[in-house]
């Protein structure tokens, strides 16, 4: 039993944030759980071929992965205290991989060079003090609005990733994109699975018992692995629309970890090839999306970790920040994309997790995950998604807080928080709110109101919305 006062408590401060060693080794193993997933789902959006035909192999992508997630997750918990988890952000990967990769004559190295020259470009604006300056001139309301966008994002998430709202496969364009299942019927073994963990979750929570998601992703994750064993219902991917969205339950596999991208990275590669101005453009759409994507996803895990003061202010807000922007560097220069604040945090939060020892925990996981896949391979996106739904209601209770008698901010936080699930960008939603914002209080004569840094924002918003028509007139 911890003693209050102890040196781990003093360091984590774990008695005064009303935690305790057991919560946060809880609240540590229910983010490892939510986010595992990453290490299985980034070599299969990173494995494509690049302009030259060239590809990455996929155990490598998995084991940088891990190893990334696992170093960066324990400096967020040692060094800034937070129960914050890190690893290769989904957004960017993607971009990465769909549009960057794509562009006549880059290579993988190349394209991770990209990565790399933005996450320095963030280490600067972090170490110049912009970053923090920026997330303390955004008024309180839209920081609110942040955590309802993220809660409703996260739920998307959730829901989608189990299979209990999909996407409608018509050409024709004539149905809502999002439906109900399949044609509007929930089918499958894993639909069962996601239904189980979410009505056990909200009964436990209903009665207040400790542990609740934890209990509720690790009794789904038994219920699951009975079903496969018994029905086998196969996977999505193996063209059975009924059958695991990702991770289909199977035994632990050993394996030494193939580290052999690490520092395969060109940073002048890009410019050699695309010139000054087009990669320029790349490294700007890159940085814009790290810049915001953490910090909204972090102000959101902080509200729900109780951590932001009167003010609106983060402890260790600059901290948070250098290890996020570290994130960009280290994740390029390995070969895995840029790594960021992960928004399933919130499931280790939502359990309780208060301090940096949760942290600690979910990076250890990671490490040992680089060896030993159980923890990932046994634990489909059907058992973690209740967690990922129940957490959204959490973040999106605190709506209430936000100012709905000033348009100037409710029109602002009502778009931040829509756009977030309805485009699946957390950047997008706070780039439409924060332009509304300074917008709306021009005309309404309160411009010196704004804080001048939103004008900055809001006008590297306006460009990051614009790059598509940009690069067309620059031809590049």
């Amino acid at each position: 039993m911890l003693k209050k006062g102890s040196k781990l408590d003093r360091y984590f401060e774990i008695t005064k944030r009303g935690s305790s060693v057991a919560t946060e080794v809880r609240g540590g193993l229910a983010t490892f759980f939510a986010m595992s997933y990453i290490v299985v789902l980034n070599p299969l959006i990173l494995g494509g071929e690049d302009s030259m035909g060239n590809t990455m192999p996929g155990p490598a992508i998995a084991a940088g992965t891990a190893l990334v997630a696992g170093i960066l997750t324990l400096i967020m918990g040692i060094w800034a205290k937070h129960p914050f988890a890190i690893a290769t952000g989904l957004g960017v990967n993607a971009f990465v991989a769909v549009t960057v990769a794509s562009n006549d004559g880059l290579t993988w190295p190349d394209v991770m060079g990209l990565v790399v020259i933005a996450g320095l470009a963030m280490v600067i604006l972090v170490l110049t003090g912009f970053r923090t300056a920026v997330f303390r001139a955004v008024p309180p309301s839209l920081k609110t609005a942040i955590v309802v966008g993220i809660g409703l994002f996260v739920t998307l998430v959730g829901l989608v990733n189990a299979g209990f709202v999909r996407r409608n496969l018509d050409e024709a364009g004539t149905t809502v994109p999002l439906g109900l299942g399949n044609g509007g019927e929930l089918l499958g073994w894993p639909t069962l699975v996601f239904v189980f963990g979410l009505l056990l979750t909200i009964v436990l929570m209903a009665r207040k018992v400790r542990g609740a998601i934890l209990i509720g992703i690790l009794a789904s994750t038994v219920f699951a692995v009975l079903v496969e064993w018994l029905a086998s219902p196969g996977s999505q991917g193996a063209g059975v629309a009924t059958g695991w969205s990702l991770v289909t339950p199977s035994a632990p596999e050993w394996g030494a970890p193939d580290l052999s991208l690490i520092g395969d990275v060109s940073l002048v590669g890009s410019f050699q090839t695309l010139g000054g101005i087009a990669a320029s453009l790349l490294v700007f759409v890159i940085l814009l999306s790290i810049f915001f994507d953490a910090m909204g996803t972090m102000v959101g895990l902080a509200a729900g970790a109780g951590s932001i003061d009167k003010d609106g202010n983060i402890p260790n807000v600059e901290r948070v920040l250098l290890v996020d922007a570290a994130g960009a560097v280290a994740g390029g220069g390995a070969g895995v994309s840029s790594n960021q604040i992960f928004v399933e945090s919130g499931a280790g939060i939502g359990e309780g997790a208060r301090t940096g020892l949760a942290s600690v925990v979910t990076g250890l996981l990671f490490l040992v995950a680089m060896f030993l896949t159980p923890l990932i391979y046994l634990v489909p996106f059907e058992a973690v998604a209740p967690a990922l739904v129940v957490v959204g209601y959490l973040m999106v209770s605190q709506v209430g807080k936000i100012d709905w008698n000033d348009i100037g901010l409710a029109l602002p936080s009502f778009l931040t928080f829509a756009l977030m699930p309805f485009t699946y960008s957390i950047a997008n939603g706070l780039g439409a709110g924060f332009i509304s914002f300074t917008v709306i209080r021009l005309f309404q004569g309160r411009g010196r109101e704004v804080h001048p840094l939103m004008y900055v924002v809001a006008a590297a918003f306006a460009l990051y919305f614009g790059v598509g028509p940009i690069t067309e007139l620059l031809g590049v």
